[in-house]
């Protein structure tokens, strides 16, 4: 029995010669080969790599990978020390004890770094809340220590404070070895390093006892600590042992002999970089040296492997790394790269976004240029696969919604994402993770209703978009900002249980019993209006999710250990979501999680605080590498570590952006290791290095980089990650010219660009356009032909529309509060964007313009229709929506003071019962009908706590007109009532003749006829400022076009924040942005005679002379 190395460049060769040894079963024939491998991805791999060989019949190809037991290096190791399923020494089960151990010894002497890191222990101490963060990174360095260096917790726990290669614990940090000596007491079990010991010494001895595995291999390793290399070489004294390790270089492999006589060294005195003759075997490939000397004097074997094509720059490289050679000028000359060779290709690019954008043009590209490639022969490796996978799910296998002539031909590659994070894979993991936020939160408005909206809330109680839409509105009416009630406030230092949950959710329950008119109220409950019968099942189920929601909350604040959290947060999750039969994964692999949580405690009741809760489930929830995804026949898209050394004909690494690879993790300062490391041990930035030294072994035909080589927002260069940039020395120093102008290509911000859509544009040795996106050349056209000059939405006056002889008031009214709006919306159908208002998660503390505008709209129409005054005032005091208590007082006070003078005038006004009264008006050739409300004797009173404007006075102005030529039997007074500064104005319409009343309606008939073919250059401000000028021009100075471009232009530095009528959205819709005045000033068409000089004023006089000669506007 012995110890066998098989070394390869590439790992398809080390699979056929795994796949050779298997071939040769086992004495026993029930015995089972034991494959260890370094990744999940690896395993699918090789899988289906070795059912090429194995079982197969005289056909070939067609055999099975059966009686093989693929296990990871932790696996192994556990059945190897016979740790049973929770090592109590794993990190996770370890942070336990340790979390006792560290809260015992807080404030002692040797702690005192340790214990002003966490707050002294005090629980009102912010840094307390680092706790289980603390123990958990303790714990993982812990398990670091005995796996990688194992000489030093035997040292700790033999008393000699040192690093574990003879060099005494630095003084910071010899805290940690007290903390190992009282850690190991705590824990009833043998420490690491015993156990190890122990376990050599058995193998050694041959011990029956053991479980050992016939034939054991290793399969695709570049770093194996050295603990796991001397349980190997233990192992191989019993039985047969083989490592199949890819090493870029056999040349190099053999250089560095002399190392493995020697071991690991301090990393500092580490002299293996002298033999390396390549740039890059230098600068990325330290593990794999550092392997070299971890596993000692071993003969090779070195097995042959394909390479890729050696006329290509991509083989020229892969040739260099296998010999372990700077090429010699002679061999440089002889390389002349070939103007079709695109098998090394760097993008550089404008953000992640454009990245995704250039990925799927290059891919598309390489299967229409061979049609022997398919998408399994791709691998697709990121960084961070979490920043990636919603752009790559967003621009790839979307075949089943688009059309296979629309869209982008990649939309028909079917993809996936592997490694993806439980949290993003699973919404109910999603939904732990919002329930553990919002237990330390305030129950904040928008954070439930985002809970409402997930997916598994919506299936649980049955919510549709316009379901949350509502529940959003009564939120916002019932006033609801954060915390559930009094009692629930009262933990952030708040006494008050105004605009709580409970307030609010009591008001749309009483709303949806009774009805709120009268300001009718139950206690201090004020029945919310806008609740009807056909709303009670979804305010029953809005309301028992609030419910459930505040049990986990208060369960939350008083649990104290694993199991109160687990429990309450099993109970929630369960409570608030529902997942179909489809999705019944979900809910096992949330129990699944919840229960590794509660067994990893074990018997421990470490006292847990809400940020020891949330830093357990970041960790349980981060992404972690996975079997799944792999290998299906699909494109596959992935991290960089699964599958790094797995050979595909086309390996594409997407987002090697300066500053996010290598992976920017800083040195922690507890870490004894990183203080003066060993060769072999971790460094995830060498490790990070070595990843990309194996994808470009990996590539068989084509390497595929991308990175942001431009910012996307200033366009600013950006360098490459300096490993790439190594990489495009060393092409320049590869072949006979330097290729990086050829081999990186700089791409333009748009895919529109016209550079992606023309052939040999962008990258000059295609003989067809970059891009194959349909939409992107439709765009491109687009922006080629000529620009055509903005005009008006509607250039010319439409057709009339057939003639209706009968016309409504209320038409009438709605057209000349907005002529435009009226044109857009009744001729052509069209409208603006709906404006949604956020909601709310601040206690009102003061009140804007518009919000005020509403209580004293509110006021004064609940006193005008007989309302008592004291009880309107209470009722906007239970709403909600004034700041509490005093400041709400104050305000409301503030809004009836510019109330009552408004109500004093019109109370005279409106002696006498209320009438609505029907008008039949003949016009000639026209009829006028409709209904004249607000009606006293015969006064007709108009109150508005908005300030007295041009709409409100027109409306009367109709009204009047309305009454005088329809109710010829009585004299009719108009009084419109608003607001003007802190008192009030009046403006009176007196009595008209019928005669003249019909003449001027049918007057402002023909005026909206003409609206119905045109936007009527007719705002009503601005026509009112001109024909108000203009009646004061006629009498002495006046400049009337002034005057109404004064209200028409939005100056360019506008105090006010409100724009003025050229901001309208309507009439931005119709006439553009920031349309000039002139373009209402312009020339009077046909049929617009008389004496304005253009179409504003023609309208404006045509409108606003009749009113003004008959109004009179006063303060009151």
């Amino acid at each position: 029995m012995t110890l066998h190395l098989h070394t390869a460049e590439r790992t398809d060769a080390l699979a056929d010669g795994l796949a050779d040894l298997l071939v040769t079963p086992l004495a026993d024939p029930f015995a089972r080969e034991v494959v260890v491998v370094p990744a999940r991805g690896v395993e699918r791999w090789l899988t289906q790599r070795l059912s090429h060989r194995l079982g197969v019949g005289a056909r070939g190809g067609d055999g099975v990978c059966a009686g093989v037991d693929f296990v990871t290096p932790h696996s192994l190791v556990s059945m190897l020390l016979d740790r049973d399923a929770e090592d109590p020494w794993s990190p996770d089960r370890l942070a336990w004890p340790l979390l006792e151990v560290i809260d015992g010894c807080l404030d002692e002497p040797g702690f005192s770094d340790l214990s002003r890191h966490l707050g002294h222990g005090d629980p009102t101490d912010e840094r307390s809340a680092r706790r289980y963060a603390v123990a958990r990174r303790l714990a993982g360095l812990f398990s670091s220590y005995a796996v990688q260096r194992p000489q030093l917790v035997r040292d700790w726990r033999a008393g000699d404070d040192t690093d574990g290669d003879g060099v005494p614990l630095a003084t910071d940090l010899r805290w940690q070895a007290e903390l190992w000596r009282r850690l190991v007491d705590r824990v009833e079990a043998p420490a690491p390093d015993v156990r190890h010991a122990t376990t050599l010494a058995r193998l050694a001895a041959g011990d029956a006892g053991l479980d050992l595995p016939g034939r054991l291999s290793l399969f695709g390793h570049t770093r194996l600590p050295v603990t796991e290399v001397e349980l190997l070489r233990a192992l191989g004294e019993q039985r047969d042992v083989h490592l199949w390790l890819p090493q870029p270089s056999p040349v190099l492999w053999a250089a560095l002999a002399p190392t493995a006589l020697v071991g690991p060294v301090a990393r500092g005195e580490d002299g293996s970089a002298g033999v390396v003759e390549h740039p890059l075997l230098a600068s990325l490939g330290r593990d794999s040296r550092e392997l070299r000397r971890t596993l000692g004097e071993l003969e090779t074997e070195q097995l042959a492997a394909g390479f890729a094509d050696p006329t290509t720059l991509l083989g020229w490289l892969q040739a260099d790394l296998r010999a372990n050679r700077s090429p010699d000028p002679a061999t440089i000359a002889s390389r002349v790269r070939a103007h079709t060779d695109l098998s090394v290709q760097v993008h550089a690019c404008h953000g992640t976004a454009r990245q995704v954008d250039v990925l799927r043009e290059v891919l598309v590209g390489l299967l229409q240029d061979d049609p022997t490639l398919e998408p399994r022969d791709i691998l697709v490796m990121c960084p961070d696969i979490e920043t990636y996978a919603p752009l790559i799910s967003a621009g790839f296998g979307l075949a089943d919604v688009t059309h296979e002539d629309v869209g982008h031909p990649a939309h028909r590659l079917r993809v996936r994402l592997a490694d993806r994070s439980p949290g993003a894979t699973n919404p109910l993991l999603g939904v732990a993770a919002d329930l553990v936020e919002l237990a330390a939160g305030r129950m904040a408005a928008t954070a439930v209703l985002d809970l409402a909206a997930t997916e598994p809330v919506r299936a649980r109680f049955g919510f549709t978009d316009d379901h949350l839409e509502r529940m959003a509105r009564w939120v916002d009416q019932a006033a609801i900002r954060w915390g559930y009630d009094r009692d629930h406030r009262g933990a952030f230092g708040l006494d008050l249980d105004a605009n709580t949950w409970l307030a609010g959710l009591e008001r749309v329950l009483l709303g949806a019993a009774m009805s709120g008119d009268g300001h009718r109220f139950v206690r201090t409950t004020l029945p919310l209006d806008d609740v009807g019968d056909g709303d009670l099942d979804l305010v029953g189920s809005f309301v028992e999710m609030v419910d459930r929601l505040h049990t986990f909350v208060r369960a939350a604040a008083d649990a104290t250990s694993v199991a109160d959290w687990t429990d309450a947060l099993g109970r929630a999750v369960h409570g608030l979501t529902a997942s179909s039969s489809d999705d019944a994964w979900r809910v096992a692999q949330f129990d699944r999680e919840l229960a590794r949580i509660s067994a990893g405690v074990g018997d421990h009741e470490t006292r847990l605080r809400h940020a020891d809760v949330r830093a357990l489930l970041r960790h349980r929830l981060r992404g972690r590498p996975t079997r799944s995804n792999f290998r299906t026949g699909t494109l596959t898209v992935c991290t960089m570590v699964p599958m790094r050394s797995v050979p595909h004909r086309v390996v594409c690494l997407v987002g090697l952006d300066d500053g996010v690879f290598p992976r920017l993790e800083s040195v922690d300062g507890d870490d004894v290791l990183a203080r003066r490391p060993l060769t072999g041990e971790r460094d995830v930035r060498s490790e990070d290095r070595q990843l990309l030294l194996d994808a470009i072994g990996a590539a068989t035909e084509t390497l595929v980089i991308t990175y942001a080589g431009r910012g996307e927002h200033t366009n600013d260069d950006k360098p490459p990650a300096v490993p790439l940039g190594e990489l495009l020395d060393t092409l320049d120093r590869t072949s006979a010219a330097a290729v990086r102008p050829d081999v990186v290509v700089h791409h333009p911000l748009q895919p529109f660009d016209e550079a992606n859509l023309t052939a040999g544009a962008l990258v000059h040795d295609l003989d067809r356009p970059f891009s194959f996106d349909r939409t992107a050349l439709a765009g491109a056209r687009a922006a080629r032909a000529p620009q055509p000059a903005p005009r008006a939405l509607v250039p010319g006056l439409l057709p009339a529309p057939e003639v209706v002889e009968e016309v409504s008031l209320a038409d009438l009214q709605e057209f000349f509060a907005h002529p435009v709006r009226s044109f857009l919306r009744h001729r052509l159908r069209i409208t603006t964007p709906y404006d949604v208002d956020e909601t709310k998660d601040a206690i009102p503390i003061t009140l804007d313009g518009l919000e005020k505008w509403d209580v004293g709209d509110r006021l004064v129409r609940d006193v005008l229709t007989g309302g008592d005054p004291q009880a309107a005032m209470l009722a906007e005091q239970l709403r909600g929506l004034l700041p509490p208590e005093d400041l709400g007082a104050a305000m409301l006070t503030d809004i009836v003071t510019r109330v009552r003078p408004l109500v004093e005038a019109a109370v005279p006004l409106r002696a006498g019962p209320v009438r609505t009264l029907d008008v039949d008006i003949d016009l000639g050739d026209r009829r006028l009908t409709g209904t004249v409300g607000n009606v006293f004797g015969n006064n007709l009173v108009a109150v508005s706590y908005s300030s007295l404007g041009a709409k409100h006075r027109l409306a009367a102005w109709l009204d009047a007109l309305a009454l005088a030529a329809g109710r010829t039997d009585e004299n009719w007074t108009a009084h419109t009532i608003g607001r003007w500064g802190r008192s009030g104005r009046r403006a009176l319409v007196g009595p008209m003749t019928a005669e003249d009343a019909r003449t001027h309606l049918r007057s402002l008939v023909d005026v909206m006829e003409r609206g119905q073919r045109e936007p009527l250059p007719l705002p009503v401000k601005t026509s009112l400022a001109f024909a108000e000028e203009h009646e004061i021009g006629a009498q002495g100075q006046a400049d009337p076009d002034a005057k109404a471009a004064a209200e028409w232009v939005t100056p360019r530095f506008n105090e006010t924040g409100f724009p003025k009528e050229d901001g309208d959205q309507w009439h931005v819709r119709a006439w553009g942005e920031s349309a000039p005045y002139d373009l209402l000033a312009a020339p009077l068409l046909p049929g617009e005679e008389g004496e304005a000089p253009h179409r504003l004023g023609h309208y404006a006089l045509r409108v606003w002379s009749p009113l003004l000669s008959h109004e009179l506007v006063r303060a009151i």
